[in-house]
């Protein structure tokens, strides 16, 4: 208590509670400390942790990180891999012959539900490059009304601003983190670091403390939500030296050290040159998936209509994928030539021959995914992390509900998604999604009732779930 007696009011500190008695205030300070005595000290956060480098991820090692989530499909994922380890290669090798290596384009050519789509998906969330996946059905010709293709190197410098700032804050979190703790202590009545373990360990959260925060305008919205046409720009800094706008806000600390902390990590930012760094990382690691390529593709005469746009989008990706420098509304310009462009489609009713012949020839390493087999499903139920399996038991745990399915029921949803597959469209894995959402049907509108029971779905069980949805395949094969 000797401690709490000498807390005083610097000059020029203001806190929420300048009505209070020193002593008062002391006294509710020793009294959190107090409470956390018992409670060990937590260290700061050091954030989350960063994403595998896919850079320095060996072809093998990407692989078995793919394997996780995609049954089969080895080509793809082999030549993916060796794609992305080329890059890293590129920068190892001397300035003088590096700009003189391309990234060598995909394509992906597969029916649908083989692993297209998510090969790019699970790329994303391993990549620490700038990476945007797009539909070529998005865009058209340069003229028509709709997005051209060159958005999609706006979407990527987008990507690569957003990336490069919190690879930047990432960095500086730990001092901006200090710094954010210095100025709730000094709000805290003006105490120092001897009460900054019991900041950190939460005692203090319900304390409330006035604290002076810049003042966030909201950008404007261009027309309708769309894309903008023009370019916001921030001039409150440039005129007669003006600072930015604070306000005065009371907070529980809890609620101001986060507010404190990204105000603090901002300002070091600003003092990075974030467009230089991104403008890097674009154009020497970015990486844009096309997908649904097939669909701006016609068959050779067919021309007709609509379609003769799509001919033009085709011609406008032409530039894009060999390289060109592109003008963007960020007012940056941007080299696309070493950018690596993955293409995939399912060309079911057209060919990749019917491709515009400069467009086949940018894209050199070609593809073919296979078809999905009895195994394949069966694969894709059981083996992967976060199957759909595992997904349902886990909801069910949710109501209570143990979910126990047999091998033969698994065996059994395998079977019938291949069959339904080789009758009807074929939709490769999402069949599954179809098959064992009808499965569990039962159980699941029945959990909240079930608190405690165990639900096991056999061979049997699966056959009956989806007799109604099998009979109806059946038919539909007389049906001219």
């Amino acid at each position: 208590m000797r401690r709490a007696a000498s807390f005083s009011f610097p000059a020029g500190v203001t806190t929420s509670i300048a009505t209070t008695t020193a002593a008062t205030v002391a006294a509710r300070y020793c009294s959190a400390a107090a409470s956390a005595s018992a409670a060990p000290s937590t260290p700061p956060s050091q954030g989350s942790p960063r994403q595998t480098l896919i850079r320095n991820m060996r072809p093998r090692e990407l692989m078995r990180e793919l394997d996780n989530f995609i049954i089969g499909q080895t080509d793809a994922k082999k030549a993916v891999a060796v794609a992305l380890r080329n890059r890293w290669r590129r920068h190892q090798v001397d300035p003088e012959i590096r700009e003189e290596i391309a990234p060598k384009n995909i394509l992906m050519i597969g029916p649908t539900g083989v692993g297209k789509t998510e090969i790019a998906r699970r790329l994303a969330k391993l990549v620490d490059a700038p990476f945007v996946k797009v539909e070529a059905t998005k865009f058209t010709e340069v003229g028509f009304h709709g997005r051209d293709v060159e958005s999609i190197i706006e979407d990527l410098y987008k990507a690569s601003l957003s990336q490069t700032k919190n690879n930047i804050m990432r960095q500086h979190e730990e001092a901006a983190r200090q710094k954010a703790e210095d100025r709730i202590l000094k709000a805290l009545a003006g105490v120092s670091d001897g009460f900054r373990e019991h900041l950190r360990s939460g005692a203090l959260d319900d304390i409330e403390v006035m604290v002076e925060l810049q003042e966030k305008k909201e950008k404007p919205r261009s027309a309708a939500g769309g894309e903008g046409l023009f370019i916001s720009l921030d001039v409150s800094g440039t005129l007669g030296g003006q600072r930015p706008q604070t306000v005065k806000k009371v907070l529980k600390i809890k609620d101001a050290l986060p507010a404190v902390l990204q105000e603090e990590i901002e300002k070091m930012v600003e003092t990075e040159d974030v467009s230089a760094e991104a403008l890097r990382a674009c154009e020497e690691d970015g990486i844009v998936v096309i997908d649904e390529i097939d669909k701006i593709v016609t068959a050779a005469g067919g021309y007709k209509g609509h379609q003769a746009s799509a001919e033009g989008v085709q011609q406008d990706l032409l530039p894009l994928v060999e390289g060109t420098t592109v003008s963007t509304k960020f007012n940056v310009q941007i080299k696309t030539d070493k950018i690596l462009f993955i293409c995939s489609g399912a060309f079911h009713s057209v060919k990749p021959s019917d491709m515009l012949a400069e467009l086949q020839g940018r894209l050199p390493i070609r593809v073919e995914l296979k078809p999905l087999t009895t195994e394949d499903f069966h694969r894709i139920i059981t083996e992967p992390k976060y199957n759909l399996i595992k997904q349902h038991i886990a909801m069910m745990e949710t109501e209570g509900v143990k979910l126990v399915f047999t091998d033969d029921a698994l065996w059994e949803i395998a079977s019938i998604a291949a069959h339904i597959n080789s009758t009807v469209q074929n939709i490769g894995a999402r069949r599954l999604i179809t098959i064992t959402e009808k499965v569990v049907e039962e159980v699941s509108f029945d959990g909240p009732d079930r608190k405690g029971e165990t639900f096991v779905i056999d061979a049997a069980y699966v056959k009956k779930a989806v007799e109604g949805m099998v009979k109806k395949v059946d038919i539909k094969k007389f049906i001219l």
